[in-house]
């Protein structure tokens, strides 16, 4: 298991629905993402280079955008 403690909520998040968002947290080898309203639950863990892949296919078949706001 990675241990990441460096989670941050997504740009898109805001005071009123600070609690319903996606959080991200990075190694230098891997990315994960989790429902900040369930932070103990399971995750989504990447390598770091398939991250931009799956963000490319979330966005070509979803109207999910917190995603986007990860990259970089």
């Amino acid at each position: 298991m990675i241990a990441l403690d460096n989670w941050r909520k997504s740009s898109y998040s805001s005071a009123g629905d600070g609690s319903s968002c996606v959080e991200i947290a990075h190694s230098p080898t891997h990315i994960a993402i989790r429902d900040s309203k369930t932070p103990a639950s399971a995750t989504l863990t990447f390598p770091a280079p398939a991250f931009t892949p799956f963000l490319a296919a979330l966005r070509a078949h979803s109207t999910v955008t917190d995603f986007a706001r990860f990259r970089g």
